[in-house]
């Protein structure tokens, strides 16, 4: 079978398109610039973009299961036209589909809950991978990380878990119809996290904790907008309780533990190497 990832090229989505073709699996990757994709060999790539739906109908045809984000665009926007998405789906014959959710379920998950597919809904909580892009630079040119909330506690998730969890729904029955919350297996302050980085490079990390105004000034700094700072804010000084509960959904769905931050910091450590 067929099987088509969105958001190929993503954090998730390139680690889902490895994870099936390292399976044997057939996969088509949805990306909107083929001519950078840079995905192993043997994987189709298609153009498309998830915010115009008429691109869709040549990816989906003869796929038997599909990968979904439920959001477009480097802005992370929400899908406006997830109903339409569900259509052509259904049309091209897709029988299974995975949805990597954003911050709230939107018209593609309810357009799926109308359907007689098998739908999965992946709800993962912070990826390990938002380290690269918060503290690669700090790290790796002054030592420290500053940031604020020193002891929110996160129950992060690997990539390569969320990815495993996927591979798995699309591939074997027994998924549809539910929803997965999925975690690491510890929660971290920001504090610790800082620790097991350092332990990964062999140096000691500075933190330094920032007021709320001060992280404010240094997200402004780097071009963020007020928006996206006022949902960081809110998210880091009051994450939800299942931001920071572990639950055991990925050793339960690929029957292996889910991988630790100290793991994922040693994969990633010569990237915050000076």
């Amino acid at each position: 079978m067929t099987i088509l990832v969105t958001g190929a090229t993503g954090t998730v989505g390139r680690q889902l398109v490895a994870e099936l073709v390292q399976a044997g699996h057939r996969v088509r990757a949805l990306t909107r610039d083929p001519g950078r994709a840079a995905l192993p060999e043997g994987v189709e790539v298609v153009a498309g973009d998830m915010a115009d739906p008429d691109t869709l109908v040549p990816a989906f045809d003869g796929v038997t299961a599909a990968h979904l984000i439920n959001f477009a665009g480097d802005d992370y926007a929400p899908l406006e036209h997830g109903d339409r998405i569900v259509e052509l789906a259904v049309k091209a014959g897709v029988q299974r589909v995975t949805v990597l959710g954003g911050r709230a379920d939107g018209p593609l998950e309810r357009a799926l809950a109308a359907t007689e597919l098998e739908w999965t809904l992946l709800h993962p909580v912070e990826f390990m991978a938002n380290t690269l892009r918060w503290w690669t630079h700090s790290v790796r040119y002054e030592g420290v990380v500053k940031e604020p909330f020193g002891d929110r506690l996160s129950a992060m998730v690997h990539e390569k878990d969320i990815a495993a969890v996927a591979a798995v729904a699309l591939t074997e029955t027994g998924h549809g119809g539910r929803t997965y919350t999925l975690t690491g297996p510890q929660a971290l302050t920001t504090r610790e996290k800082v620790r097991v980085l350092g332990a990964a490079l062999g140096t000691e990390i500075a933190f330094v904790e920032l007021s709320e105004d001060e992280a404010r000034a240094q997200w402004r700094a780097v071009g963020m907008g007020e928006e996206t700072i006022g949902f960081l804010i809110e998210a880091l000084g009051n994450t939800p309780e299942e931001g920071y509960t572990v639950v055991p959904t990925v050793e339960q769905v690929t029957g292996r533990p889910a991988r630790s931050f100290a793991a994922w910091a040693a994969e990633h450590a010569d990237a915050f190497r000076a």
